[in-house]
């Protein structure tokens, strides 16, 4: 685990042994892989220092030396703060995990008329703290499915998770209820996933859609009710892989009637239970657990902690 420290609107790192000999030019490209354009900002806008002087990017670094960056600086808001309670997972200086509850949108598809959504509220919890800054939101989830969501504070750590993200460097993990007892009890769904031509918003198994990958193991099963408890984790993140996969293998989710389910349940049954990963500033291994926030509960008898 790294040492770090907060100095008002910088963020302060002792640079370890491992970084030794190592350039700011080679830590911003090759540990934390950050973007070109935002690594010349923080060069020519000089966001960087070395012991409290102007970094020089290209001389080899000491270990024990402060590495120093401004990370926290006020910005123009651009996302309009609406207060709603929220649940928080994790929160340290640069990053906030929420669990979402179901029926809720992840972002507002009009920014100037939808102002009910997770991201609007993330925006008004950091104000309220006296954070001047645009959340950045690092991936989604649809709106009745709840669970574990990422959200950035600054611009470095939402493009060093965005890269995390598209690199399949973070696990996330859901429970999904479907019709029928799947057989076999473990396997993979390795289908590509493209729009359908027919609907506005459905997707559907296609040879000319984008590689999707989906694992699966069944973790409890009603024989009675005829219905499956499923784990699953993704390689890839397209708009609805869990939905189009399972419906795919004949087990669509219950609830989801887009896509073949029975509407037991108000919602598709699919919770964002656990997301993980390792911390860009910290090094530490981040494991956060999403209870369930529905009443009455769609994943009864389901221990998140097992999975």
């Amino acid at each position: 685990m790294l040492n770090i420290m907060r100095l008002g609107e910088w963020f302060q790192l002792t640079v370890p042994l491992e970084w030794e000999g190592k350039t700011v030019t080679g830590i911003f490209r090759d540990v934390w892989e950050a973007p070109k354009k935002l690594t010349h900002t923080f060069r020519m806008e000089q966001k960087v220092l070395i012991n409290g002087d102007r970094a020089n990017w290209n001389i080899p670094l000491v270990e024990g030396s402060k590495l120093q960056m401004k990370l926290f600086e006020e910005e123009i808001i651009e996302i309009i703060p609406n207060y709603i309670e929220i649940d928080i997972l994790f929160e340290d200086d640069h990053l906030l995990i929420i669990n979402k509850p179901p029926f809720m949108n992840t972002h507002p598809n009009d920014p100037n008329r939808d102002q009910d959504t997770l991201v609007n509220a993330v925006q008004f919890y950091l104000q309220s703290k006296g954070e001047d800054r645009n959340i950045r939101q690092v991936h989604r989830l649809d709106r009745d499915t709840s669970g574990a969501i990422l959200f950035a504070k600054h611009a470095l750590a939402g493009a060093i998770m965005d890269n995390m993200l598209l690199k399949r460097k973070m696990k996330r993990t859901y429970l999904a209820l479907v019709h029928g007892v799947v057989k076999p009890r473990k396997g993979i769904i390795n289908k590509p996933i493209g729009r359908d031509r027919h609907h506005p918003t459905k997707r559907r198994v296609s040879l000319t859609g984008q590689d999707a990958t989906t694992h699966y193991i069944v973790v409890k099963e009603d024989k009675e009710k005829q219905q499956s408890y499923l784990k699953c984790w993704l390689d890839t993140g397209r708009t609805h892989q869990i939905r189009v996969h399972l419906s795919y293998l004949g087990h669509a989710l219950i609830g989801d009637t887009l896509y073949g389910g029975k509407p037991i349940v108000k919602r598709q049954a699919l919770h964002a239970a656990k997301l993980e990963f390792t911390h860009p500033f910290t090094e530490e291994y981040i494991v956060c657990h999403a209870t369930f926030l529905d009443k009455p509960v769609i994943f009864k008898d389901i221990d998140i902690y097992s999975l």
